[in-house]
């Protein structure tokens, strides 16, 4: 497990973070997420050890995290960088072998890479003359070769079309469900709903929001359904008199469907009954809000919240 305590970094009166503590779980994919300029690449670069916190520290698996850790780590950043006149395949076991690999055991595990992402026909041009998208898959390859088992991507979907974006996305779980801890930077918030397990929201250097993705947006909900009917609208209305409201609805061919809050203190069997006698309802649905507009709103209200670590799933 990665724990960050406290961690505290100024850039002169600049404070760019503010005592960030959170935990991310060990083999689970971990959302980094916030506006730019919130204080999330600094955040990444303290945990890699680019730079070091002011104040707070950085534990791994139960130690302070040390230089050597550093080889168990891939990180992939925004800023894509290769030699453009330097050969992918000389590039790549370039690269494999600053960290640690053998020459013959990188130029396997390449040419195994190569082979299952339909890339052997890249190995001898050079990196000029691939696309942004073939070059970025060259550079997910050579992050995560060396089988790290913290991974921290950031924005790794950008510049990608769909089919290679998934590609990306399926590799990502497979890494998961094969022990890897993932931190992924992202601002794509489908992204975030498909694959993480956990986030962690950062704005203004301080950490808003932080904790499993499920519960987390429990907590937002606000008991709203989504019910498909057939009957008078009317009737559904006067129906919920005393135990929610109706906030709007529409006639759909065959159904009706209409939009529902629960009242204080009513439950959905509750409000059931009450419209059963009236309506003929087909389907019932809770409507949870999405990552994007818990983002929104939190960013938006400024109010720290924190979801305890002993409430995950």
């Amino acid at each position: 497990m990665l724990q960050l305590e406290g961690l505290t970094k100024r850039f002169g009166d600049f404070v760019a973070l503010d005592h960030v503590t959170m935990e991310v779980p060990s083999g689970q994919v971990f959302g980094l997420l916030g506006p730019n300029g919130a204080g999330k690449t600094t955040l990444i670069r303290i945990i890699t050890r680019i730079t070091g916190p002011d104040e707070g520290r950085v534990m791994l698996d139960g130690h302070e995290m040390g230089l050597n850790d550093v080889a168990r780590m891939g990180y992939l950043p925004e800023e894509r960088g290769l030699y453009k006149k330097m050969k992918v395949g000389e590039q790549a076991l370039y690269l494999a072998q600053l960290k640690g690999l053998k020459r013959t055991d990188a130029q396997q595990r390449l040419k195994a890479w190569f082979e299952r992402w339909d890339m052997g026909g890249w190995w001898n041009k050079k990196v000029e003359e691939l696309s942004k998208g073939m070059a970025q898959k060259v550079q997910f390859i050579t992050t995560v070769l060396h089988e790290p088992r913290l991974l921290i991507l950031d924005e790794p979907f950008s510049g990608f079309d769909p089919i290679n974006a998934e590609l990306i996305r399926a590799e990502i779980l497979r890494l998961r469900d094969a022990g890897v801890t993932v931190m992924l930077s992202t601002h794509s918030m489908p992204s975030v709903e498909e694959l993480c397990d956990h986030i962690g929201l950062i704005d203004r250097s301080r950490l808003m929001l932080h904790g499993n993705v499920r519960e987390i947006r429990r907590r937002y909900s606000d008991n709203t359904y989504r019910i498909e009917f057939k009957g008078n609208r009317v009737a559904l209305a006067n129906a919920l008199a005393f135990t929610g409201e109706l906030l709007d609805a529409e006639e759909n061919g065959e159904y009706s469907h209409a939009r529902i809050r629960l009242g204080k203190g009513s439950k959905l069997n509750d409000v059931l009954r009450q419209l059963l006698p009236t309506i003929e309802v087909h389907g019932v649905q809770e409507e949870v809000p999405r990552m994007h507009d818990i983002f929104i709103r939190v960013v938006s209200e400024r109010a720290p919240e924190t979801v305890s670590p002993g409430m995950t799933e």
